[in-house]
């Protein structure tokens, strides 16, 4: 199976850096969204995938039985699921805020109050 998901997450990794790429800020959204999923499948397939047994403590024993699955990449996920959420919740609203106050969603065509304007441009060469 691990053989099948390696070139779906090279897949998703591809068009989440083309749309990265992208002037459109709607595009951008979009491939931060495909890079979260990217690397929370990239962490899946790289733990392994099986069957193994839930990794419950016995109490008797106080340890998880033999071949059970390791919960640390399931929580590692579960975190940047959570976090990723966030990120592009905040985002969307950015975007949303910026597009209200500039009236567009081209990266290009958004004023930058950190470039330098032509006159200045002029006197740093």
């Amino acid at each position: 199976m691990e053989v099948l998901l390696a070139p779906v997450v090279g897949l998703l990794f591809a068009c989440a850096v083309y749309l990265l790429l992208q002037r459109s800020l709607g595009h951008v959204i979009i491939g931060l969204a495909l890079l979260s999923n990217a690397a929370n499948l990239f962490i899946f397939v790289a733990s392994g995938l099986g069957d193994g047994a839930a990794p419950i403590v016995d109490p008797l024993t106080k340890m998880t039985p033999e071949g059970s699955a390791d919960p640390v990449p399931q929580a590692l996920i579960l975190t940047a699921i959570v976090i990723g959420f966030g990120v592009l919740a905040f985002f969307i609203t950015l975007a949303y805020r910026v597009y209200r106050i500039t009236g567009t969603d081209d990266l290009e065509a958004l004023p930058a109050a950190d470039r330098p304007s032509a006159e200045e441009d002029g006197q740093l060469a």
